[in-house]
Formats: C-alpha cells, sequence, structure tokens
C-alpha cells in the first residue's frame, strides 16, 4: 500500500509514497499535514544537519513525541520529502508530455522542465515546491549516500527515485534505441539539472553556466543528452 496526497482539482492525480517511510501517514491529519509544511520550511532555511525534530515541534506548538508518532527519525521524514518531490515531477512530466507524438519533442519538453524555475503547485497547498526542490538540490543524496543504502533499496523506500529515472530512460530510449546507458544517462540529466545550477550559483568554477540563468542550463541539458545520443535536433 501506498500513501497518497490528492490533488484536489484533479481527482484522478495521486502522490504516492512507499508506507514504510512513515509511522503514520502524515497526509491524513492536520498535525501530520504541519510536520510536512514546518520541516520543509525549516530544513530550507537551516539545513538538514541543523533540523531537528525537538525544532520542528516547537514550530509548531506540539510535541516530539507527537512528531515520532509519524516518523521514526528525521532520515526517515528526508525520504518521505525527496520521495514525494520525485513523485511530484513526474507528475509534471506527465502533463507535459501527454499526446505529444514526437519522441524529441517529448525529450526536449522534460529538458525544458527541468531547466526551468520551479513554480508553485497550488493544487498541493500544504506543499511549497519552490523550497521542497532547494531541499531536494542540497540533501537529497543524504537520503541515499549512506551505508544503508541497500537496505533501504531492498525496502522499496528509494523506488520513487528509480521510477522517475526509469521513465526518462525509456524517453531516452525511444529516441535512439541503440544507445547503451539509457538509466545512466537519465539519472545524470536529473542530478546535473540541479547540481550545475548550484555551482553556477555557489561555485563558479564547476560550472560554464551563468548563474539564475534557464536558458543556460537548458542549452547544457539539451546538449549533453542529445549529443550523447548522436541525434540532430531542431532545438538548442
Amino acid at each position: 500500500m501506498n500513501n497518497s496526497t490528492h490533488n484536489p482539482d484533479l481527482p484522478g492525480v495521486r502522490i504516492t509514497i512507499c508506507e514504510k517511510v512513515f509511522v503514520k501517514d502524515p497526509d491524513t491529519t492536520e498535525l501530520g499535514q504541519k510536520i510536512i509544511s514546518e520541516s520543509i520550511r525549516m530544513i530550507d532555511e537551516l539545513g538538514f544537519e541543523q533540523f531537528t525534530f525537538g525544532k520542528l515541534a516547537k514550530a509548531i506548538h506540539s510535541t516530539e513525541a507527537s512528531v515520532y508518532r509519524y516518523f521514526e527519525n528525521k532520515h526517515k521524514l528526508l525520504l518521505y520529502l525527496t520521495a514525494w518531490y520525485w513523485n511530484w515531477l513526474e507528475y509534471q512530466i506527465t502533463l507535459r508530455t501527454t499526446n505529444i507524438e514526437s519522441p524529441e519533442e517529448r525529450l526536449d519538453r522534460v529538458i525544458s522542465l527541468l531547466s526551468e524555475p520551479i513554480q508553485m503547485d497550488h493544487s498541493f497547498a500544504h506543499i511549497d515546491e519552490v523550497a521542497l526542490q532547494g531541499i531536494v538540490v542540497r540533501e537529497s543524496a543524504k537520503a541515499y549516500f549512506n551505508k544503508d543504502v541497500d537496505q533501504a533499496n531492498k525496502e522499496g523506500l528509494l523506488d520513487s527515485y528509480k521510477r522517475l529515472t526509469g521513465r526518462l530512460a525509456d524517453l531516452i530510449s525511444s529516441n535512439c534505441a541503440n544507445y547503451k546507458f539509457p538509466n545512466a544517462l537519465a539519472s545524470t540529466l536529473i542530478e546535473s539539472s540541479h547540481n550545475q545550477a548550484f555551482f553556477a550559483e555557489h561555485l563558479p568554477h564547476l560550472s560554464n553556466l551563468k548563474s539564475g540563468s534557464s536558458k543556460d542550463l537548458y542549452n547544457f541539458l539539451h546538449q549533453l543528452v542529445f549529443g550523447s545520443l548522436g541525434v540532430e535536433t531542431t532545438s538548442a
């Protein structure tokens, strides 16, 4: 079974998260939603290392014990937040690519999506997608770059990211069926969309992109993907 966050404007849309990530589904209560909303704000502001359940409890005028009734620890909370983002991003890809016949255009639309500044999605009122993306850019690697990654993978805690990567890999293969590394290129595309934007702003010697330039990021990602595939395109 999966946890589901509903989009009230599109009743069929569900943001699903592996139930093993949480103790109690935070989407089912007002307190749970406050925990998610405030944790996004605090982690974005303080950073994951400085964030604690004690600080969270104080901010929502509750107790640490009440937070632990939803999440076993803050690592599981981070897994929840990143999984929510990956699933939401997959939903955005669906919106961008449905009824588009051209494989090149579908892949190009995904690259555009990954290059653009995130916009607030008011369909999910308790989630600040802009702040959540900031957390994903800075903190998401901590969800799987650790000694427990094999167990987390076995339990399905990383399935959201794997499913998103698989979807992009399928789009890549639809443009070049003979390409041998679609999954590697798909994960590189996702990570590069975050890393290069971050480097351009904070570590410019690690990037040739102009800080804040979605056009530069789009051109880089477009050349990275289609250049690797050896596909001639009319874009970029």
